[in-house]
């Protein structure tokens, strides 16, 4: 059965790409995907969304693109991605395998980080080749910009099977993409290193730039940059070992003004200070390093 699918998928791509492609969602990872795919896409990409308003927004913001019925979108289109929120999407799969008609075999792949190519087995028994392809970038809303960060990134891919992650490899490809494999068991660890990783630091510089604010500086970003900058990019280069600072070089006075000082003029930011410390040591230590049991005593001190 598979690989009959597979080749009438094959079968539907033109010499320069697809018959026609959908995208399912009008929000900012639908419009960057419609205009990064709609080079190609012989026909104009089709975009269906749940609210009529930020579907024309999209339409008009994605270029080469035309509103759709669901069920249109869905007989119409040999490529379909859906970029629509995470808790959205079993419900949308589900409707759109209502509506295909028999004998279709598009491929069908959306782009939640959350999830693997399980959540479209509705989809799949009813003939379409199914698999995840997440982006590992953001999205903030400017569909141009989007489309030159997708190219080069990586892009996790969890297929249904051989043919459906070939399929995913096709997809990445036409966006310039790395694809890197993650098994349906693995997903929910990948995201939330993903999690760990960027939304963490965020929350993480939000905090730093509010401390810098209570030293009254006026530019926390700008301070901030360069150094934030070198870190990360020793960081991605280096590891652990691009650590430094009082904790590796077991300073615990200057450990403690900095436990003193947040407790006096910014105390919620205390406990993420706290913890991140700890699990810098707790890392120290796991690469063989010594670490002072004052220093560990002296953050232990504030637990609970």
């Amino acid at each position: 059965m598979a690989g009959a699918v597979w080749r009438r998928y094959k079968r539907a791509m033109t010499k320069n790409g697809y018959r026609q492609i959908g995208i399912v969602g009008a929000g900012r990872v639908a419009q960057a995907l419609a205009l990064g795919l709609g080079a190609h896409s012989a026909a104009p990409v089709m975009l269906w969304g749940r609210s009529p308003d930020r579907l024309e927004s999209a339409v008009k913001r994605a270029g080469r693109t035309l509103a759709a019925e669901l069920e249109t979108l869905v007989g119409a289109c040999d490529l379909i991605g859906i970029a629509v929120s995470d808790d959205a999407l079993g419900s949308v799969a589900v409707a759109m395998a209502a509506a295909m008609p028999r004998g279709r075999a598009p491929f069908v792949f959306h782009v939640s980080g959350r999830s693997g190519a399980a959540l479209l087995d509705p989809l799949r028994a009813v003939g379409a080749l199914t698999a995840a392809i997440h982006p590992v970038m953001t999205f903030t809303g400017d569909p141009g910009t989007e489309v030159q960060r997708m190219s080069g990134a990586r892009f996790a891919i969890t297929g249904a099977d051989a043919e459906a992650k070939a399929a995913a490899r096709d997809v990445v490809c036409c966006l310039g993409g790395v694809g890197v494999d993650i098994a349906e068991a693995h997903r929910p660890l990948y995201h939330a290193a993903l999690c760990h990783a960027a939304n963490h630091l965020v929350t993480l510089l939000e905090g730093s730039f509010d401390a810098l604010r209570g030293a009254r500086v006026d530019d926390p970003a700008g301070l901030l940059a360069p150094l934030v900058r070198a870190a990360l990019e020793n960081s991605l280069g280096h590891g652990l070992s691009a650590l430094s600072g009082p904790l590796l070089r077991g300073d615990e006075e200057t450990i403690a003004g900095h436990l003193e000082a947040l407790a006096g003029h910014r105390p919620e930011i205390l406990p993420p200070y706290r913890a991140m410390a700890l699990a810098t040591l707790d890392a120290l230590e796991r690469s063989g390093a010594s670490v002072p049991p004052a220093l560990r005593a002296r953050l232990d001190q504030l637990r609970g």
